[in-house]
C-alpha cells in the first residue's frame, strides 16, 4: 500500500509541479523579465552588485526550465508527501482518503510555505546582496524548520484536549502560534531592497511566487484527495460485489 502512495505521489505531484510551473510563467515571468532589465539598467550606470561574469544560462533556456524546476519540485514533495500521508492514514485527522488529503496540504503549504514567508518573502533577481545568499538560505531553512515543528506541536495539542471542538481548534492555533511568533520576533530580519526599487514591483514578484506555492499545493491536494477517494471506493466496492456473487 506505502509503494502505491509512494508512486501516486510522485505522478501526481509531477503533474501538480507543471501547473505550478504554468502558473510561475504567466504571472511570474513578467515579473522576472522586469527585474532583471532593472538590475541590468542600474549596472549600466555603476550601480547594483556587479557580478563580475556574464549570464551563463540565457533567459530562453531559464524558462524552459522553469517547468523542469517545478516538476522536480513536485516529484520531491510528492514523494514525500504520500509517506508522510500513509503514516498518518487511520491515526489523525480527517478519516476520509480525500479530507485527510486535503488537511494534510493545507498544513504543509501553511508550515512550510506561508510561515516562512512572513519573515523572509522571496525576492526578484535584483534584490539581495551575493555574498548573503548562504546565510540567508540558512535562515529561510530555520523557519521552515519552526513552522514544520510547530504544526507537529498543534497536532499533538489537539489530540490531547478533549474539552470540545472549540477548545481543541484553540489549544492547536495557539500552540501552533507561540512558536512560530516567537519565531518571527528573535529571528534577524534581512532587508537588503535596495533603495530605489519599486515596490510595486517586489510585492507582484513576492505575491507571484506566493501564488505558485498556492496552486501547487492546492492542486495537489485536490488531485492526491480525488485519487485516494476513487481508490478507496473501488477497494470498498470489491468486496461487496464478491459477497454478493457469493
Amino acid at each position: 500500500m506505502v509503494r502505491t502512495l509512494v508512486v501516486r505521489g510522485l505522478l501526481l505531484g509531477l503533474l501538480a509541479g507543471f501547473i505550478a510551473g504554468g502558473f510561475a510563467f504567466v504571472v511570474g515571468e513578467p515579473r522576472v523579465e522586469s527585474a532583471i532589465a532593472l538590475e541590468e539598467a542600474h549596472a549600466a550606470h555603476g550601480h547594483g552588485h556587479d557580478h563580475g561574469e556574464e549570464e551563463l544560462v540565457g533567459r530562453p533556456v531559464q524558462k524552459a526550465g522553469l517547468f523542469l524546476a517545478t516538476g522536480l519540485y513536485g516529484l520531491a514533495v510528492g514523494g514525500i508527501f504520500a509517506l508522510a500521508y500513509a503514516a498518518l492514514r487511520g491515526r489523525i485527522g480527517p478519516r476520509s482518503e480525500g479530507g485527510l488529503a486535503l488537511a494534510a496540504a493545507g498544513t504543509a503549504f501553511v508550515a512550510m510555505i506561508l510561515v516562512p514567508f512572513v519573515k523572509y518573502p522571496a525576492n526578484p533577481p535584483a534584490v539581495g546582496d551575493p555574498e548573503t545568499i548562504n546565510s540567508r538560505t540558512v535562515l529561510y531553512l530555520v523557519m521552515v524548520l519552526v513552522g514544520l515543528a510547530a504544526a507537529v506541536i498543534a497536532v499533538a495539542t489537539a489530540r490531547r484536549v478533549t474539552a470540545g471542538p472549540w477548545a481543541r481548534w484553540t489549544a492547536a492555533a495557539l500552540a501552533f502560534l507561540v512558536p512560530v511568533v516567537a519565531a518571527w520576533i528573535l529571528l534577524p530580519t534581512v532587508d537588503e531592497v535596495p533603495e530605489g526599487f519599486p515596490a510595486t514591483l517586489l510585492w507582484q514578484f513576492r505575491l507571484a511566487s506566493l501564488g505558485t506555492q498556492l496552486v501547487f499545493w492546492t492542486a495537489f491536494g485536490v488531485l492526491f484527495g480525488w485519487v485516494s477517494d476513487r481508490a478507496a471506493g473501488r477497494a470498498r466496492a470489491v468486496p461487496a460485489t464478491a459477497a454478493t456473487q457469493s
